[in-house]
């Protein structure tokens, strides 16, 4: 795959037109959060919705992205202090759970700007010594069960706007870390 626009062609190719006009895949949506709305939507709108629940939690929360091997990092902000009060960090990661390797990063920004709260978010899960490693530096953590169960805990009209967020434009398709455009298949003609 490769991102959707790449720019430098005005005019599309005979195979890149009849691929782009092809309808889209049958995507339904859920009509609640569970586990399928994890698996169904690629990482961006992850990211987006863990914006968002920081944001009603009380959080303004300031993006700086990571995608692909580096995860985004949310720098927490409260309008009663300078600077940031927390730090999180958002993994879309349905198939390998994280480790230490993934935590450092929190770490580090935690000692960077002396914070004392810190949290990795992943729709996955942790392995063993990611778990004693966030409990022994002060990480909470969130893995794909917690983070639907913090969900199911808000208001419902919080839980739709969260589900509308992770539903938005073509939640199935990837956004391409470099560029920040949808990524299409393409395929080549046989000769």
């Amino acid at each position: 795959t490769e991102p959707a626009s790449m720019g430098s062609s005005t005019m599309p190719s005979t195979l890149d037109t009849a691929i782009d006009s092809l309808p889209a895949p049958d995507h339904e949506r859920s009509d609640s959060w569970g586990p399928e709305v994890l698996e169904q939507i690629e990482w961006r709108r992850f990211e987006a919705v863990c914006e968002a629940l920081f944001a009603q939690a009380g959080f303004e929360p300031r993006v700086e992205p990571g995608g692909g091997q580096r995860a985004t990092l949310l720098w927490l902000h409260s309008r009663h202090a300078q600077g940031p009060v927390a730090v999180a960090s958002c993994r879309h990661w349905l198939n390998r759970p994280l480790g230490v390797v993934d935590l450092e990063p929190l770490k580090t920004a935690m000692a960077t700007y002396q914070l004392k709260r810190a949290t990795c978010v992943t729709s996955g899960g942790f392995t063993r010594k990611a778990l004693e490693y966030a409990h022994k530096h002060g990480i909470n953590m969130l893995d794909g069960p917690a983070l639907l169960g913090l969900i199911g805990r808000r208001r419902p009209e919080q839980q739709q706007k969260l589900l509308d967020i992770a539903y938005e434009g073509e939640f199935w398709r990837p956004t391409c870390i470099s560029c920040g455009g949808k990524m299409v298949e393409r395929t080549t003609a046989a000769h």
